[in-house]
């Protein structure tokens, strides 16, 4: 442990930190949810033909950017905790606004998936505006400050997926990556001349290794044992891996499912938009009501419930043949998602031992990516073979699972 944890503003500056970061990650956010949903439409643009090679190729090119993601995400967490956390999140900012844009120049569903794999490797821009405010914030704020910042991602991404439909529908479907690029861009801008940092790593115990006799892998490893070690977040980390798998099981195959329904001639690019627009508008409320519950009666309840009424929306899904019917039912698995992801990102917030806040977000972003990367797999597999309806009875079978397992696992009052 340590004697004393680093600084990363002033504290009258954390507040103006978090404004900037809650515009910044919301401009950000709104650039990546605008490419995302439209992900194996664009398959069609690059060639490829016949349903079951695009939606094999779907998962492909959602997983390879959830394993890069998930190798670096430990990585840029340490060097965060070493070197600052405004460096890290300009790094995600300004390396997604390049390789996004490359991405509307992809010629083939291979170079697709090459330039998704290097957007994993260096944007995360979630875990680094996390690690910032988790640290900029004074200690008793940071629920409220994780809260806001969740927030903003979530207002993100309903609009993303409104203003991506639309894009794609006038102007093709590579233009949506040249507008998130810039959308990027500016993001980045904003952090780089507008956030404060007076970063200090911390203060090592006496009784600690010297860091310069270590080896880089032993100086990695010094940082990673307290995560691993501790039964309470590897506990939080399990229902996290569960839960995100439930719900990307579904990614790719949900813009598949609404044109297979769609009527003839319909604005498919926008009825996915619209869809999962009101679903992450949804998540928002859930994250700011819900988490607002979790604080006050505990995330254990929160997280079960949620689960549960996951459950509940996905299995009639499977049997809808109407978009408005899966409007609803999205809307509603988007609201328990929102207080899913408020009570796990407040209880990590609050077993992070002080100054390693970074590993611990980077170890969490590794836990997304694997979910991140065997979800869309598996669910683009089970689609391509089972037809689209079936995905959706697994989903509800994996949260019903991982409401189990919450309540096993996690302690009835939030940590503190």
């Amino acid at each position: 442990m340590s004697e004393s944890t680093g600084s990363s503003s002033t504290p009258t500056s954390w507040r103006r930190n978090l404004v900037v970061i809650w515009f910044a990650e919301l401009v950000a956010i709104v650039g990546f949810s605008v490419v995302l949903p439209l992900l194996p439409l664009y398959l069609t643009e690059l060639g490829l033909q016949g349903e079951k090679e695009i939606r094999i190729w779907a998962g492909v090119v959602s997983a390879t950017h959830a394993v890069t993601m998930g190798i670096f995400g430990p990585i840029w967490g340490t060097l965060s905790d070493r070197y600052g956390r405004k460096v890290m999140v300009e790094r995600a900012m300004f390396g997604g606004a390049v390789i996004i844009s490359l991405m509307g120049l992809a010629q083939s569903a291979h170079q697709l998936a090459l330039l998704r794999a290097v957007q994993g490797a260096l944007t995360g821009t979630v875990t680094a505006a996390n690690a910032l405010v988790a640290t900029a914030a004074p200690r008793e704020r940071v629920g409220y400050a994780l809260g806001l910042l969740q927030m903003a991602i979530y207002v993100g991404a309903s609009l993303g997926p409104l203003l991506g439909g639309v894009v794609a529908d006038s102007l093709g479907y590579r233009a949506p990556f040249w507008v998130t690029g810039g959308l990027l861009f500016i993001s980045g801008l904003g952090v780089l001349f507008l956030i404060e940092e007076e970063f200090e790593p911390v203060t090592p115990s006496a009784d600690a290794p010297v860091e310069g006799k270590l080896t880089m892998r032993q100086r990695f490893w010094n940082r990673l044992a307290p995560v691993l070690g501790s039964a309470s977040l590897l506990g939080v980390l399990g229902v996290r891996l569960l839960m995100r798998f439930g719900v990307r099981f579904l990614g790719p195959v949900l813009p598949l499912f609404v044109q297979d329904i769609a009527p003839a001639g319909a604005r498919v690019a926008s009825i996915t938009g619209l869809i999962s627009g009101v679903s992450a508008a949804a998540g928002a409320l859930g994250a700011l009501g819900l988490g607002w519950v979790g604080d006050r009666w505990g995330y254990r309840g929160v997280l079960m419930a949620c689960a549960f009424a996951s459950t509940l929306c996905y299995v009639p899904q499977a049997f809808v043949n109407a978009n408005v019917a899966l409007l609803f039912l999205q809307a509603g698995t988007g609201l328990a998602m929102g207080g899913i992801v408020a009570s796990l990102s407040a209880s990590l917030a609050r077993l992070a031992p002080e100054g390693q806040e970074g590993i611990v977000y980077g170890v969490d972003t590794t836990v997304v990516s694997v979910a991140n990367a065997l979800g869309p797999m598996a669910g683009s597999m089970l689609a391509a073979w089972m037809g689209l309806r079936v995905p959706f009875l697994f989903a509800a079978g994996i949260f019903g699972v991982a409401g189990i397992v919450t309540a096993r696992l996690l302690p009835r009052r939030p940590a503190s």
